[in-house]
């Protein structure tokens, strides 16, 4: 076996199209693919195949016009848009002596350049290590077992079994780190839960604008740019909102179609803050011409992980790149708002999703046209403290009719606080 020279900067993108597959992959996302992973694309090659080669996954033909272009091109790494087995990845790279990688390694590879946490960078290292594992090659014969003969004898071990053992060892001391990072972020959870403070996560396909979206409602820096899976690193932010109070948002990894299964086991820890948000914002590049299909495939991995159950409100994205288009929040039958229109990057229709997060949020919000008596004192006290008095108005008899609106949750509070129940409070209508 011929040693394997590092990745170069210089790539061949391979992309083939099988008749007998409905669901392909989308060429021009993995040209993004390869652009984010920092290689230039020297050259494409396209083909038709009925179902992919056993051994080579493309034919004789199609091999020989790749080697063409590997020297034609002096390219280092040749990029292969489908997921390889490793027989095949390996058998490709005897032929054509060059560094072959599948969409999962590409992926693999763009997640290492942006992981920038301690919990990030082990999520990545167990993803490149399962990958790995099936893709060990013995590359030296002096670990061979060992042969009989006096003090040669014993089990011994191939290279191939060492680099194995060792794999699985690492594998489960990571695995075992990111448990305790697990249960620190639960206890994390636990005590939000506590305060009924709601969690508001952001999801959606990668590089739909969910950084850029995040930094333009809570003023934060998070790193954001016009490229796939810029972000990897879940990132919580504490926002006040009018009616609701606290709220924690949280920036969430992008989603991608045929995302490896176990990229998302890898991620799991990530995605928990997925699982347990109060409602899900589902940020949608409404000028990707793929829009509809990107919708499907973050929702099938929300199924994946459990979270389908969860409230969404759609945000479309980018409306800036459409001609004449002004910000806007669509309803159901019901009223309640499912979608706005907005541009992160502009700042148009902020101020529509504020109003439409705080809407389903609010679901659970008293208004209520209080009347206190005189006696009610430290009622009225509570209520003003909390600042969810909109409205005072006093009678002759000495009574106050207060126009409250708060959370359910903190109106029964205040009324414990109080050593009052709700029957003891006259509501009036308007």
């Amino acid at each position: 076996m011929f040693e394997r020279p590092d990745v170069g900067e210089r790539a061949i993108i391979v992309h083939i199209d099988f008749t007998s597959y409905e669901d392909t992959e989308d060429p021009d996302e993995f040209r993004e693919l390869v652009w984010s992973a920092g290689v230039e694309a020297v050259g494409v090659i396209t083909g038709t195949r009925k179902q992919p080669s056993p051994r080579l996954f493309v034919g004789a033909g199609k091999l020989e016009e790749i080697r063409d272009a590997i020297a034609a091109n002096e390219a280092d790494v040749v990029l292969f848009n489908h997921a390889l087995s490793p027989s095949q990845e390996r058998n490709v790279e005897r032929e054509l002596k060059c560094r072959v990688l599948d969409r999962t390694g590409v992926i693999l590879d763009i997640f290492a350049q942006r992981a920038r946490t301690h919990e990030g960078k082990l999520q990545v290292e167990l993803a490149q290590l399962e990958h790995m594992s099936t893709r060990l090659i013995r590359g030296w014969t002096h670990l061979e077992r060992q042969k009989g003969g006096i003090g040669l004898r014993g089990p011994g071990e191939t290279q191939l079994e060492t680099d194995r053992r060792l794999l699985r060892e690492r594998i489960k001391s990571i695995h075992r780190r990111l448990e305790k990072v697990r249960k620190q972020r639960n206890q994390g959870r636990r005590a939000r839960n506590r305060a009924d403070i709601p969690t508001v996560s952001l999801v959606g396909y990668t590089n739909a604008g969910k950084s850029t979206l995040f930094n333009r409602l809570t003023t934060s820096t998070v790193y954001a740019a016009d490229q796939l899976f810029a972000t990897l690193d879940p990132t919580l932010r504490r926002l006040e909102l009018p009616d609701i109070g606290p709220v924690v948002m949280a920036d969430t990894v992008g989603f991608i179609r045929h995302l490896p299964h176990k990229l998302v086991e890898a991620f799991r820890a990530t995605l928990e803050e997925t699982t347990q948000a109060s409602i899900l914002l589902h940020i949608v590049d409404c000028h990707d011409h793929r829009r509809d299909e990107n919708i499907e495939q973050v929702e099938e991995v929300l199924a994946e992980i459990g979270a389908d159950e969860i409230p969404v409100l759609q945000v479309f994205n980018k409306i800036d790149l459409l001609d004449g288009f002004s910000p806007r929040v669509d309803r159901n039958e019901e009223g309640i708002p499912v979608r706005v229109w907005v541009s992160a990057v502009s700042g148009q229709g902020m101020d529509e999703l504020f109003d439409a997060v705080v809407e389903r949020l609010a679901e659970d919000v008293v208004h209520h046209f209080v009347c206190l008596r005189p006696v009610d004192g430290k009622l009225r006290a509570l209520l003003h403290e909390a600042g969810s008095v909109l409205a005072e108005n006093h009678r002759d008899n000495g009574d106050s009719v207060l126009e409250v609106r708060l959370q359910q949750r903190d109106w029964l509070q205040l009324l414990s606080r109080a050593g009052m129940t709700e029957n003891d409070v006259t509501l009036e209508q308007t």
